[in-house]
């Protein structure tokens, strides 16, 4: 049984639309995972969840939509797309967000905080959808589609990592936003690298941050985020067959990601390494 994953948003931090990064695109994290039934997980809610939302309602399922909303973090550059996702304007939709609490902050509050009348006009309580907002802890979440385990990732606040099992046994492991040089203080306790590895151990798709070169890391060190050469390394560490470079830095053009994309290519084949490597890019579709 195939799946799916489409790529919505691929850009962190803030969006960047324009001309220099028509290819790669502008949104902020989304991204679309199937299985071969249909069903749905969509990972974060950046800008590119609104693109997701018009194609889905577009579509007009009889049976109304299904979807889960897991979010990695509460950052702006990761929820700020969701009170455009249209699937939340029908009735007969049933939506559930799953997400980490960030310290005694619940997600749904940070929820209604997003949608307050002084900053948006249509509250959550007046969404016409069915919605369902949980908290993701130790537990796995057991959808219709795959099983999400989760681990904590080393940026700022509470921010996971997910694994999901599809059926059919094929896997994607999805980090956005993780800081995998030597700085910054985290709360991920010892052997954290160790115990990350197994993680993602032999994932058929690691989506991975590779905001930085490793140049630029220089001046970003502890800022919640990875070098390109990092995220190689960590494939090859943990086996993933794949990698897709994601959460590429605003001010990164095409032609910037172009030469990102061929020197984590170089990097992965040195010593024979097989891990297919590409640059997530807005409409990019991947089949496992």
């Amino acid at each position: 049984m195939s799946t799916t994953v489409t790529f919505w948003g691929t850009r962190g931090t803030i969006p960047s639309p324009g001309a220099h990064t028509a290819r790669y695109g502008g949104n902020t994290a989304c991204v679309e995972v199937r299985d071969g039934e249909g069903h749905l997980i969509i990972l974060d809610a950046g800008t590119g969840i609104r693109g997701l939302g018009k194609r889905l309602a577009a579509q007009n399922a009889p049976d109304g939509i299904r979807a889960h909303i897991v979010l990695s973090h509460a950052h702006w550059d990761h929820i700020q797309g969701l009170p455009y996702f249209a699937p939340f304007f029908k009735r007969g939709n049933t939506i559930t967000v799953w997400g980490p609490k960030q310290g005694e902050v619940g997600m749904e509050a940070i929820l209604r905080q997003l949608m307050q009348p002084v900053v948006f006009p249509v509250p959550l309580d007046a969404l016409a959808a069915t919605l369902e907002v949980k908290h993701v802890n130790a537990e796995p979440i057991v959808t219709e589609g795959c099983t999400i385990t989760s681990l904590r990732v080393r940026h700022p606040a509470v921010t996971l990592g997910y694994r999901l099992r599809m059926p059919g046994g094929a896997s994607v492991v999805y980090v956005t936003d993780d800081e995998l040089g030597p700085a910054g203080d985290y709360a991920v306790g010892p052997k954290w690298r160790e115990r990350f590895v197994r993680f993602i151990g032999d994932a058929d798709l690691l989506i991975h941050d590779a905001t930085y070169t490793p140049e630029e890391y220089t001046t970003h060190a502890g800022w919640g985020h990875s070098t390109f050469a990092e995220a190689v390394e960590l494939a090859r560490e943990s086996g993933a067959k794949r990698l897709a470079l994601f959460h590429h830095e605003p001010e990164h053009t095409d032609e910037a990601t172009d030469v990102i994309a061929a020197q984590a290519q170089a990097l992965g084949a040195k010593g024979g390494g097989r891990t297919e490597i590409v640059a997530a890019a807005e409409g990019l579709q991947i089949t496992l």
